[in-house]
């Protein structure tokens, strides 16, 4: 007696869009709170007082090409 193999057929994976656009929405705010601070916190568009922000993403500013003098 021969048996022939069924070859399996696989299913496609379902992604569940309802399930991800919120973090989708949260990851991209934090990205922009991110781009805000390392851009544009000094002088006179800052949220903070003192330069505490600004010291903190300096390094991180010319990396990415943002003048700040």
């Amino acid at each position: 007696m021969s048996h022939t193999a069924v070859p399996a057929v696989p299913l496609p994976i379902r992604i569940p869009i309802r399930e991800i656009v919120p973090w989708a929405v949260f990851v991209v705010l934090l990205a922009l709170i991110a781009l805000y601070f390392v851009s544009t916190e000094q002088g006179a568009t800052s949220v903070f007082a003192n330069n505490y922000v600004h010291e903190f993403v300096h390094d991180g500013r010319h990396l990415l090409a943002f003048p700040c003098h």
